[in-house]
C-alpha cells in the first residue's frame, strides 16, 4: 500500500479501513480520493470478509476539512466548469452510496469536521466522536451553501437547529454533536485506536461503541434552544434577524452574537440556505442530493463564491465584499433560479 497516497483504502482483517491521508491539507478531499472511495465501498458491500468499514483522517488536526474549494474555484474561474462540476457530481454520489450502505460504516473523528468531511461522515451509520471533535457548515461565510446532503440533514435536526447552524456556520462541538445526532457515540481520543483494533477483530460494532461510550459533559448550545427554535422558524432571513435584533434587546447577548455573525455572510448565500432547509424537510435523500446539484451548478454564476474564497482562503483578509450586499438586494427569482432542473445535466443516481 502507497503511503503517501491521498487516500489509503485497505483491508485489515474484518474490516475495510479508509485513511483520508492528505494532513498537511487537513485531509481535504480531491476527486481522486473520492473515486478511491467508491470504489473500495463498492468492492466492500459485497466482500463477506468485510464486516464493517472504518474512515479516519491522518495526522492529529483534522478527519477532513471538507473539498479542496481552491482548486475549485481555479477551475471555475479558468473556465473549467466541467472539471469542477466533475468533482462534485461523484462526491455527492458517493454521499449516496454511504447512506444506502449495506454495512456498519464507522467514521473516528477527533478534529476538524467540515464540508466535505461531514459528508463522508455524517451520513453513514456510526459517527464516534472524540475529545477534539469540532464540525461546522461554513459555507455561507464563503459565498457557497451547505451541501454534501445538509439539504437533507439539517432539516432533521432537532427544533431549529439545523436551520441556525445552515445560516450561521458556527462550530459545534462533541457535546453539542451528540445533543443533536451528529455524533453517535462520544469516546476518549486515547482509546480510539484500541476501538479500531477491535472492530479490526470482528467484534460486534455496536457493543464494542457502547461498552466505550463516555459522558460529553453539558451541551452548551442547549441552554439557548428557545432562541434559536423562535428567531429561526421565521418566514425569511431577515425575519430571522428582526427576531434575533428583538431578543438581542430584552438582553440575550446569544442573540446579538448570533445576528452579528450572520451580518458578515453573503445574503444570497444565506438565502440560498434558508430556501434549501426549508425544502430538505420534505425531500428524500436522492431529491435532496440532485438539488445540491442543480444549486452548485450554478453557484460559479454569481461572485460571491470567489469572492469568499479570496477573503477567506486567499488574501485572508476577512473582508468580503459581497453582491448583492444586503438581504435586500437579493432578488427572488435568483435564488429560485438555483433551485431549477437541469433537464438532461441532471445528477445521476449512481
Amino acid at each position: 500500500m502507497d503511503e503517501s497516497a491521498e487516500v489509503i483504502c485497505e483491508k485489515q482483517g474484518q474490516a475495510g479501513v479508509i485513511t483520508l491521508n492528505r494532513p498537511r491539507a487537513l485531509n481535504a478531499l480531491t476527486l481522486t480520493m473520492v473515486r478511491e472511495m467508491r470504489k473500495a465501498l463498492d468492492a466492500w458491500a459485497d466482500d463477506p470478509e468485510v464486516t464493517c468499514v472504518i474512515v479516519q483522517g491522518a495526522g492529529e488536526k483534522a478527519f477532513c476539512a471538507g473539498g479542496d474549494i481552491r482548486r475549485l474555484t481555479d477551475c471555475l474561474q479558468a473556465g473549467e466548469r466541467d472539471e469542477a462540476l466533475e468533482f462534485w457530481r461523484e462526491e455527492y454520489q458517493l454521499n449516496i452510496r454511504i447512506k444506502r450502505y449495506p454495512k456498519p460504516y464507522i467514521s473516528f473523528i477527533d478534529g476538524i469536521v467540515m464540508g466535505g468531511g461531514v459528508g463522508v461522515s455524517l451520513h453513514g451509520s456510526h459517527r464516534v466522536a472524540g475529545e477534539r471533535y469540532l464540525f461546522a457548515m461554513p459555507e455561507v461565510g464563503i459565498g457557497f451553501f451547505p451541501d454534501v446532503g445538509a439539504t437533507y440533514a439539517l432539516p432533521r435536526l432537532p427544533g431549529e437547529t439545523g436551520m441556525y447552524l445552515a445560516l450561521t456556520g458556527e462550530r459545534v462541538k462533541r457535546a453539542d454533536a451528540i445533543m443533536l445526532g451528529l455524533a453517535t457515540h462520544s469516546v476518549a481520543s486515547e482509546g480510539i485506536e484500541a476501538l479500531r483494533q477491535e472492530l479490526i477483530e470482528g467484534k460486534p460494532v455496536e457493543a464494542v461503541l457502547a461498552r466505550a461510550a463516555v459522558d460529553p459533559g453539558p451541551a452548551p448550545l442547549a441552554e439557548h434552544r428557545s432562541i434559536i427554535d423562535t428567531c429561526f422558524s421565521a418566514d425569511s432571513v431577515a425575519a430571522v434577524l428582526q427576531r434575533l435584533d428583538e431578543a438581542a434587546s430584552k438582553g440575550s447577548e446569544f442573540a446579538a452574537k448570533t445576528a452579528a455573525g450572520m451580518r458578515t455572510k453573503s445574503p444570497t448565500s444565506m438565502s440560498i440556505a434558508f430556501e434549501q432547509v426549508r425544502r430538505g424537510a420534505s425531500l428524500d435523500f436522492e431529491e435532496a442530493m440532485k438539488t445540491e446539484f442543480r444549486i452548485v451548478s450554478r453557484i460559479g454564476d454569481g461572485k460571491d463564491f470567489f469572492e469568499g474564497v479570496r477573503a477567506v482562503l486567499i488574501d485572508k483578509d476577512n473582508q468580503p465584499r459581497w453582491e448583492p450586499a444586503t438581504l435586500e438586494g437579493v432578488k427572488r427569482e435568483n435564488v429560485e433560479h438555483h433551485f431549477a432542473s437541469l433537464g438532461p445535466q441532471e445528477l445521476e443516481i449512481a
